[in-house]
């Protein structure tokens, strides 16, 4: 986003903040919902994000038009905060889908934070990637853009069934949707970077060849800790291929101590020569 726009989010986050101190989860996770089937709206009516992020219309006169055409349809509480949103100053229409789309998930991660339950989601949302990433026909199938999105939310739900929590399969579906402008792969690394942030946590993506124990997972954690000055949340994916050691990623780092890594160079270095 570009300055205006992040100014403008700043105040609709803050306005969440708000309305989120002293509300049932479930009631948030109701506004969320309905803040996400607004983003839905203005993702299918280009000309309804252009008009509600006009600059030559007052804020006043956006936010007007937003309560016109939507009052009764969804929640006040979500109606106000898309509203606080819309009375902002946004750089592109496209900014705006953007903010409303972010504010509805922030709210559905909120929910699950005042129910106690964001750790699991964020650990639900990365096994879900995880195991849509090892199928190439599902990752197909869930990521196809030419499917309707109801079609493929359907087939995450039957795989989430029974196996994830409702805030969960709601994000998983934002995902879908193509959160961010993202690929549905995208978008759920992203989801659970917001997850772990909000509990004021860091992401750290372990490859391995061999899963971790218990052990040595929590001396990794507390070492990236004491690197980052912040929690670290440790997320491993095993991959034989890189035959041992370890790949860390922690947002633009990465430290590649894999072997995989260490044959490459040894075969680059003889090839040189």
């Amino acid at each position: 986003m570009q300055a205006a726009s992040r100014e403008s989010y700043r105040v609709g986050a803050e306005r969440l903040d708000a309305y989120v101190r002293g509300t049932e989860p479930s009631a948030v996770a109701s506004t969320a919902d309905d803040i996400l089937s607004v983003a839905a709206v203005l993702r299918r009516e280009p000309r309804l994000r252009r008009a509600l992020s006009d600059p030559a219309r007052s804020g006043a006169d956006r936010s007007g038009l937003l309560g016109d055409m939507l009052r009764g349809r969804i929640g006040a509480d979500a109606l106000d905060l898309v509203a606080t949103l819309v009375s902002g100053r946004w750089s592109a229409p496209s900014e705006l889908l953007d903010g409303v789309e972010r504010l509805g998930v922030e709210a559905l991660l909120a929910s699950a934070d005042l129910a106690g339950e964001l750790g699991e989601v964020e650990d639900e949302l990365f096994r879900f990637g995880q195991v849509a990433g090892g199928s190439a026909d599902l990752s197909n199938a869930l990521s196809d853009p030419m499917a309707p999105i109801e079609r493929r939310a359907g087939l995450a739900g039957q795989l989430l069934s029974g196996k994830a929590r409702p805030v969960t399969v709601r994000l998983v579906e934002a995902a879908l949707a193509g959160f961010g402008g993202r690929s549905f792969s995208g978008a759920l690394t992203r989801l659970v970077e917001l997850a772990a942030d909000r509990r004021d946590r860091q992401v750290a993506y372990v490859t391995v060849a061999a899963p971790l124990t218990e052990e040595e997972e929590r001396r990794l954690g507390a070492r990236l800790t004491e690197m980052y000055g912040r929690e670290v949340s440790v997320k491993q994916t095993v991959d034989p291929d890189v035959l041992g050691g370890a790949r860390v990623q922690v947002g633009s780092d990465l430290y590649d101590g894999t072997v995989l890594r260490r044959l490459n160079e040894t075969r680059n270095a003889l090839a040189k020569r």
